[in-house]
Formats: C-alpha cells, sequence, structure tokens
C-alpha cells in the first residue's frame, strides 16, 4: 500500500500530513463504507481538531453524518463504533513526536481496518472516485457526549475490581500528556488503587515528555515510583493504546518482560498467540513451557489483528497477543490495544499473586535488548540502506527471515533490521543474554548501514 502503512497513515502535520488530505482520506473512507454514520475521534495533539474537522468536512460531503467524539483514546473510539455499528474515523499519531499526526480507520465491527479493506479506500483515494453528495444529501454532524464514560464503565466491568482493591495498590501513572490522561486516572480510581499522576494534563505541546514510552522519555515516572513509593509505575503513548510499566524501585521494565509474563498468566495448553516478526525470545520460551502456539507477523497492529482474526475463523483461542512495545491486545475483552486495560491485567498480576512487580517480571529479564534508530533523508537513502541489510543477510551463517525486513537467529542471539511504517527510519533490533553481544550485532548491522549512505 502507498498511503496506509502498518497502523495508519501517519506524517509531518502541514507537511506529509494536511487538512486537505485528510478530507480527502475521510471522503474516501466514507465512499466505500456501506453506512450513512461513522464517528470521529482524536488525540490532544495541537493538529488534532483542524484535522477531524477536515474528516468531518470529508465525511459529510459523501453524505455521511458524523458523530464528533472529541479526544478519546483509541481503544475508547474502537469501543464505541463497535457499540454503535458504526466505522470510525481516528485523528492520532499514537506515538510519534508532538509534530506529527496521522489517520486510523475502524470498521463497524470496532476493528482497525484489515488490509484488503484499507486498498479499497486507497484506491478510491487515489483514483479520487469520491461519492459526492448532492446539496440537499451531504451528512450531518453530531457532537456526542458520554464516550469517555462509557468506556472508562466497560473498562472497569471488564477487570477483577475486587482483587486489585484488595491488594491496596499505588499506581504511579503517566499519561504522557495523550488521551489518557482524561480516562485512566479515574479508571485505576475506580477499581480500587492509589493513583499519582505525571505529565497528567492533556496537552498536544507534550511540554513534560514526548509521545513515546520508551526510558529517555520517562525519567519523570521513575523519580514519582521512588517518590511516591508505589508499587508500580504505568505510562501511556499518546493515544493511550499502550502501557509501559516500572518496579515498585522505580527502574524501567522491558516490554517484552511485561508481555512475557502476562502471557505466562493467559495462556493455556493448546492456545495460540500472535508476535511481530521483532518477538523477544522470552515470549517464545513461554509459549515452549507452556504448550502454546506462537505465530509470527509482520510488524505493526494491523497485521496481528488479521492473523488473530484468522486464527479465531479457525476455532483457536487466542487469549493473548502482541509486541514488546506496550502494545498488547487481550482478544476475549476486545480487539484492540488498550493501555489501560493492559495495566489493569498487570494489576490483576498483582494482587492475586501477592508478588512485587519486579518478581512478577524475574523470569523474563535474562535478556538484553538493544535498538537504534536510523534516519534517512530520501529513498535513495532507503534504498541504500535496505541493500546493505539484504547483502549483509545474504553473507550471514544462518538462514535470515524475510517475514518483515531481515531477521537472522544464532541460537543464542538474534538481529532484525526493517524499515519504519511510520517514519523515516531503518530500526535495528538486537537481542541477546548478554548486552555486549547484542550490541555488538547491532554495531554490526549499523556499520554496514551507514557505509552503504557514506555516513561511516
Amino acid at each position: 500500500m502507498k498511503v496506509f502503512g502498518s497502523s495508519g497513515t501517519r506524517g509531518v502535520a502541514g507537511e506529509q500530513l494536511t487538512a486537505e488530505f485528510v478530507l480527502r482520506v475521510a471522503k474516501a473512507a466514507g465512499t466505500v463504507w456501506d453506512t450513512d454514520r461513522a464517528a470521529i475521534a482524536r488525540d490532544t495533539r495541537t493538529t488534532g481538531e483542524q484535522f477531524a474537522n477536515a474528516a468531518d468536512a470529508g465525511l459529510t460531503a459523501v453524505g455521511v453524518d458524523a458523530d464528533r467524539l472529541g479526544v478519546l483514546p483509541t481503544p475508547a473510539a474502537v469501543r464505541y463504533a463497535e457499540v454503535e455499528e458504526i466505522p470510525a474515523v481516528v485523528v492520532t499519531a499514537s506515538h510519534n513526536p508532538p509534530e506529527y499526526n496521522g489517520i486510523k480507520l475502524v470498521g463497524a465491527d470496532g476493528v482497525e481496518l484489515p488490509v484488503a479493506e484499507l486498498e479499497r479506500v486507497e484506491d478510491c483515494l487515489l483514483g479520487e472516485t469520491f461519492d459526492e453528495a448532492g446539496w440537499a444529501e451531504v451528512g450531518e454532524s453530531t457532537r456526542i457526549d458520554g464516550a469517555r464514560d462509557d468506556y472508562v464503565d466497560e473498562l472497569v466491568a471488564g477487570v477483577d475490581r475486587e482483587a486489585v482493591a484488595d491488594a491496596d495498590l499505588t499506581v504511579a501513572l503517566d499519561p504522557g500528556h495523550g488521551a489518557g490522561a482524561l480516562t485512566s486516572p479515574e479508571f485505576f480510581r475506580r477499581i480500587g488503587c492509589d493513583v499519582v499522576t505525571v505529565n497528567g494534563n492533556a496537552d498536544g505541546h507534550f511540554p513534560g515528555r514526548d509521545p513515546e514510552p520508551v526510558p529517555e522519555n520517562l525519567d519523570d515516572l521513575g523519580r514519582l515510583v521512588r517518590a511516591t513509593d508505589a508499587d508500580v509505575g504505568i505510562a501511556h503513548d499518546g493515544d493511550a493504546d499502550r502501557a509501559i510499566f516500572f518496579d515498585e524501585h522505580g527502574e524501567y521494565i522491558e516490554g517484552d518482560a511485561s508481555l512475557a509474563a502476562l502471557a505466562a498468566k493467559a495462556l493455556e495448553p493448546g492456545d495460540a498467540t500472535v508476535a511481530a516478526v521483532n518477538v523477544s525470545q522470552r515470549l517464545v520460551d513461554v509459549c515452549d513451557d507452556v504448550g502454546a502456539d506462537l505465530e509470527l507477523t509482520p510488524i505493526g497492529a494491523t497485521n496481528i489483528i488479521t492473523r488473530i482474526q484468522e486464527l479465531q475463523a479457525a476455532d483457536h483461542r487466542v487469549p493473548i497477543a502482541g509486541e514488546g512495545n506496550g502494545g498488547i491486545f487481550f482478544p476475549d475483552f476486545r480487539l484492540v490495544r488498550d493501555g489501560a486495560f493492559i495495566g489493569a491485567k498487570f494489576l490483576e498480576l498483582l494482587a492475586t499473586t501477592g508478588a512485587t512487580a519486579s518478581a512478577v517480571v524475574e523470569p523474563y529479564t535474562a535478556y538484553e535488548n538493544v535498538r537504534r534508530n536510523l534516519s534517512y533523508d530520501a529513498e535513495s537513502e532507503l534504498s541504500a540502506m535496505l541493500g546493505a541489510a539484504e547483502q549483509y543477510a545474504e553473507d550471514a551463517d544462518v538462514e535470515a527471515s524475510t517475514v518483515d525486513g531481515y531477521r537472522l537467529d544464532y541460537g543464542d542471539a538474534w538481529v532484525l533490521v526493517r524499515p519504519s511504517g511510520t517514519e523515516p527510519k531503518v530500526r535495528i533490533y538486537a537481542e541477546a543474554r548478554d548486552a555486549a553481544r547484542a550490541a555488538d550485532l547491532a554495531d554490526a548491522v549499523e556499520g554496514e548501514l551507514r557505509a552503504a549512505i557514506g555516513d561511516d
């Protein structure tokens, strides 16, 4: 696909992503969807209202009424779409920097559109075959109140509130100025937690930290955990579909470790789980121990969702799936990544085991991860780096997996190179039990890629 990547379409606002483009995307979606009504939601970004207005203009121009939901976490918008049985346009760039924005399209079943449906929208967009409505048939816009409250109510009903409340947990929460600032503090308090926050105001300038919940952006959360003697820290990204954790000492927990701990709790023999090609050996180990099947897909929520649906259609139980970036699915609840629900499932794990956060993830901390991002300014640089990655894989003494990029498994370690689906970057991932081994693998690949663009 030329427009929609692994998780919608994104770009720098005013450059790659303009109001005119958003309007055209909405017109295409409204033309393809067999509906007379759709929802529009957004995260807190400064350009969000502008782009939501553009989406409104696009939908109504093709005769679709627009339910304006305002600022909502993506999982709350997905819930609204499913309950109302209408599709939705979500204006969000998720974890990307503040200057970015983007569009996610959600079907009337409350699931992000699959690749085939996105291709239909893309064909309409590129061909400009919009079903323009006449003056008497244009759609109407309606402001909808209560979507946030309904979402929180459903979250509360979906978790073991009694167990969490009895554990008397203190949660340090960092919504990162995103949409989760309007829902997660209330939710965690309603399930019986004491909640302290940092970066807790909704602000599209993201003054406290960038939206991506990675260690270098979360120093304030670690300090808050230590200062308040909290049991756990929880951080979201801009649209609150991820949850990253800190332990009771204020130390960052690798997302792969928390995913493994939650999977060990959820999976039973014969179950299946789905992860992206950058899956950690931690999850591989859990599946081996439990007797569950692990399915790998290209990186991106759309690919994981599609494979979960295929497995469910074949009567396989898929209680958990996701990636080590904090984006975890619990399909029995809803087929969406939901940072608040992920956080609650981790709290359930603490409550039911009586263990600390550090103890819960300790069995899954024996691996070291390295991640590098190489930016490029032109498609020629991207092509050169990917060519170098292909040659590196061909010259390696192990067979490469090409599910998404080039992954080399060495038994004791692995390294993956792939282009980002949302930013002008080539990503390098490496994992090993020894930090130096992981760094060496990443260094070797990075050196080849930099040499390919003359950045030695």
